[in-house]
């Protein structure tokens, strides 16, 4: 799907739905569910790995997971590139590749490197001094061939705890730079920081939200902001997976073997379904000889 369907959507809709995927699998499920895009999450694939989500994957790993997702969905994909893989000239190397690889977007943030996953306790969160934020925003817009090709800035303000203020100044220099979209995250389990810099933005860009630490703030709620016009569910497909895993894993264990857990899942031509299963046997039929 071109990159400016996201565009179209958003204009469409007013808000558009993106969920977290971690593989080509979980990508599959958020198109069939009905969402407007996937966000190709480092978070959920550092998990896949085992590993924290502290610049631990490199773009080439995160690269692979992408281009594999964008094989097998039609749904845009916002790419999370954390802080660019490095400076300036790491982030003309990062669009130039996402961009070839089928993302529609990327969502860079305003941490230094390496960083710190924004919601984890007493995580450290240092940010990047402005300029050089802004030129990584510059050489992002200078880098796309496509300018459907959407460029979010992140900033981490407020999980930063510098306030407000620091985080509208922050977005507002990052619109100057040329984002097209201003991220917004917090990890307040209220969604007061949100809704009360959404009421301040006066800034010329729409805004995106990750509501992971504050559920509360659904869609009716974010439609009367006005300002924000996407959603990321950031950590759902991995946290997800993992309660139906160690629950079954778990009762598998207890009740030593799976003469229980089995009607509980789905059954296994339901992954056929999902892997295009009949379509390798037609083509295996009509072509092997």
């Amino acid at each position: 799907m071109a990159p400016k369907s996201l565009r179209v959507r958003m204009a469409e809709t007013g808000l558009v739905h993106i969920m977290a995927a971690h593989s080509p699998f979980s990508a599959i499920l958020a198109e069939e569910a009905g969402f407007d895009g996937v966000w190709a999450s480092g978070f959920e694939l550092s998990a896949l790995y085992g590993l924290p989500d502290m610049s631990l994957i490199s773009m080439t790993q995160h690269l692979d997971m992408l281009r594999a997702i964008a094989g097998r969905t039609r749904l845009p994909i916002v790419a999370d590139i954390d802080t660019g893989y490095g400076n300036v000239i790491n982030v003309i190397h990062a669009i130039t590749e996402y961009e070839r690889a089928g993302a529609s977007a990327i969502v860079i943030e305003d941490k230094t490197f390496p960083k710190v996953t924004s919601l984890v306790a007493d995580g450290r969160q240092d940010l990047l001094r402005i300029e050089e934020f802004q030129g990584k925003i510059e050489a992002a817009i200078t880098a796309r061939s496509d300018p459907d090709f959407l460029v979010i800035a992140r900033t981490e303000a407020l999980i930063a705890g510098l306030g407000e203020a620091e985080a509208l100044h922050r977005a507002h220099t990052y619109v100057e730079a040329g984002a097209d979209m201003i991220l917004i995250h917090s990890k307040r389990k209220t969604p007061c920081e949100i809704e009360s810099f959404s009421r301040a933005w006066t800034g010329s860009v729409p805004l995106v939200i990750v509501p992971n630490a504050y559920p509360d703030l659904d869609a009716k709620r974010v439609k009367t902001l006005g300002n924000v016009c996407m959603m990321i569910y950031g950590n759902y497909g991995i946290r997800a997976a993992a309660t139906a895993m160690q629950e079954t894993f778990r009762r598998i264990i207890a009740d030593g073997g799976v003469q229980n857990v089995h009607k509980d899942i789905v059954p296994v031509d339901e992954i056929f379904r999902i892997q295009n299963m009949h379509e390798a046997k037609a083509a295996e039929a009509r072509f092997l000889r």
